[in-house]
């Protein structure tokens, strides 16, 4: 335990660095929001039907009119140790270029590794989809198509729900795990997902060391899985790990990740991509030369890659 409260106090202080200045951590590069060009926003939505502020939502509408708006979740990066870190979602880069490109832009907040061990992370994000479905004619939402992006952590759990897209519970060698999860109250609605971004997303828990990163002691994936070692449990990591998941079936993947990410290994994304071409989905990968975790990754030209990549998973 005192490990893990050294861990949170590294998070706490990095994220509280990062955000007045739009500095780095594991929250990556926190641009002002006032880049975000919007004509409405509903904020604090509760997914869950409880009270609880980690099952809180914000959605935001393009200033472009249309009757109903293509949608895309959004999800933060913290180690999965935050929260409540919705509002600082790479509103300024990421969500300010969906919008332009005419999205309606979701960003959740989920529960923490301290509030819930996985699998409740992504039964959270499924839960996000499924009230969006419900809820889409309040809130002018097209969810014939709903796209899932996320940077760091955030990257993960927006690559596993595309790759779990449609799977319910599955067995991982000697793991029983249910994917979907029972919360809220719209159960009966899909949770599936069109195509996903990922950004600086740790995609096999079980090779983390595959490069040069920080090293934690205990990791944060370790954190999540309620303390066990990948030497004691490898088929936990596996299940937490979306390269675990891909088949041919799965939606679209494009995948970012820079060559100088000291956080999550630049490996890792060069073996998500490989993984991604052997499992026959469709999917584009851009090493960002010189790219850190969130340092010089939001340019221009991939913004508007991922876009396109969006853009056409809808009009295929």
């Amino acid at each position: 335990m005192k490990r893990t409260s050294i861990i949170l106090a590294l998070f706490a202080a990095t994220t509280a660095w990062a955000q007045p200045q739009g500095g780095f951590g594991f929250g990556g590069q926190q641009l002002s929001a006032e880049q975000m060009h919007y004509s409405q926003k509903f904020s604090d939505i509760n997914y869950a039907g409880d009270d609880k502020a980690y099952h809180t939502l914000d959605i935001y509408l393009p200033e472009k009119k249309a009757d109903k708006y293509p949608v895309v979740v959004h999800i933060y990066g913290s180690a999965w140790f935050s929260n409540s870190s919705k509002g600082m979602a790479d509103l300024g880069t990421i969500c300010a270029a969906l919008l332009k490109a005419g999205y309606a832009v979701v960003t959740p907040n989920h529960r923490s590794s301290q509030d819930a061990k996985y699998p409740a992370q992504i039964h959270d994000i499924k839960a996000v989809i499924r009230y969006l479905r419900a809820n889409a004619d309040k809130y002018q939402l097209d969810t014939t198509f709903v796209a899932t992006s996320g940077f760091s952590s955030g990257g993960h759990l927006s690559s596993l729900a595309a790759a779990t897209s449609g799977t319910k519970q599955t067995s991982v060698g000697t793991e029983q795990i249910d994917l979907e999860g029972s919360v809220g109250a719209y159960t009966d609605y899909s949770s599936r997902v069109n195509v996903a971004a990922d950004w600086s997303g740790p995609v096999d828990l079980l090779h983390m060391d595959c490069g040069k990163a920080m090293m934690m002691n205990p990791s944060p994936e370790q954190v999540l899985l309620g303390g066990v070692t990948k030497e004691d449990a490898p088929d936990k990591y596996r299940s937490l790990s979306v390269a675990t998941y891909l088949d041919k079936n799965d939606p679209p993947i494009i995948v970012f990740h820079g060559t100088e990410d000291n956080v999550v290994p630049f490996c890792q994304g060069e073996q998500f991509s490989v993984a991604l071409q052997d499992a026959g989905v469709k999917s584009e990968f851009y090493p960002v030369d010189g790219g850190g975790h969130g340092f010089n990754m939001y340019t221009e030209e991939n913004l508007d890659r991922m876009v396109k990549f969006f853009d056409a998973a809808r009009n295929k």
